[in-house]
């Protein structure tokens, strides 16, 4: 696991289209994520309510592999599916589809009881890791804090289990400020820790969150919804007849040149293809 074991870790943000993982790629990222919520938001659906099919996001995902090259990390809600079995079975679609990650939630669709008992979490889990078999990485997931529940020491159970079972990385989204962060980190050392963006309280620079131990930093939908923030505001520029103001961006030029690079990409399967796992080396590439 190079990329999350240096110092340091790295950045991996979240695309939501073709061409925003070009972006990301020709920005210089070492690899990428998709975001459920972009991708849910993109198709007119609401994310963790099951109303993303788990063959859906696996070919979102896979198009970002085959244009970029680079590992790609699924955000894959809570494995798409009622039983460890089903876990175990996206996991297995997801390697087969070349993904490099996989990120499992400890959530259940259910808004009346969004977070699932702690056993079932854990079971899992581990049905996930077993799938895995060393073949991507597992990020291990809990959404306590973003569902409602302030819970410092179930998080910090939680994710503590999710590690004794295998999962290679961490996560719970948006704890409540950097002294929370700083506890998880600690507690669940040393399997790496992701943050998605900062602590609730402060966004943080990335020198801050890599001093605080963390090993890396998505950004969930948070680029998709600064694009669309742009198109709204362009939109308000149409209607009041700023044509100007609501047609300015990159060229469409720009956008041929990135189109034609992931077009220039082998098809998935080839050895180009990177992935974190290298079966010969066991280790993040």
């Amino acid at each position: 696991m190079a990329l999350h074991t240096r110092d340091g870790g790295l950045v991996m943000p979240n695309a939501w289209d073709g061409l925003s993982a070009l972006m990301l790629a020709d920005a210089g990222f070492e690899a990428i994520a998709t975001s459920s919520a972009a991708l849910a938001a993109t198709l007119g659906r609401s994310d963790g309510r099951h109303e993303v099919t788990h063959g859906e996001h696996l070919e979102h995902a896979r198009l970002f592999g085959q244009l970029t090259g680079l590992p790609v990390n699924g955000d894959f809600e809570d494995g798409y599916g009622d039983t460890p079995e089903d876990v175990a079975a996206t996991v297995e679609a997801a390697v087969a589809a070349g993904l490099a990650g996989i990120g499992i939630e400890d959530t259940s669709g259910n808004p009346g009881q969004p977070i699932r008992d702690f056993d079932d979490a854990v079971n899992r889990m581990r049905s996930a890791v077993n799938a895995s078999r060393g073949r991507i990485v597992v990020t291990g997931r809990t959404d306590n804090f973003i569902q409602g529940r302030p819970d410092l020491d179930d998080t910090v159970r939680r994710l503590t289990a999710f590690a004794e079972v295998g999962a290679d990385v961490l996560y719970a989204p948006y704890p409540p400020d950097l002294d929370a962060l700083t506890a998880i980190v600690t507690a669940v050392a040393p399997t790496p820790v992701n943050v998605l963006i900062s602590p609730a309280d402060k966004v943080l620079t990335v020198a801050e969150l890599q001093k605080a131990g963390v090993k890396r930093i998505s950004v969930g939908p948070a680029l998709y919804t600064h694009a669309m923030g742009a198109v709204e505001q362009a939109a308000k520029a149409l209607v009041a007849g700023d044509l100007a103001s609501a047609t300015t961006g990159i060229s469409f030029g720009r956008v041929s040149e990135l189109l034609a690079r992931g077009r220039s990409r082998p098809t998935p399967g080839e050895p180009s293809l990177r992935t974190y796992r290298s079966q010969e080396e066991g280790r993040l590439t």
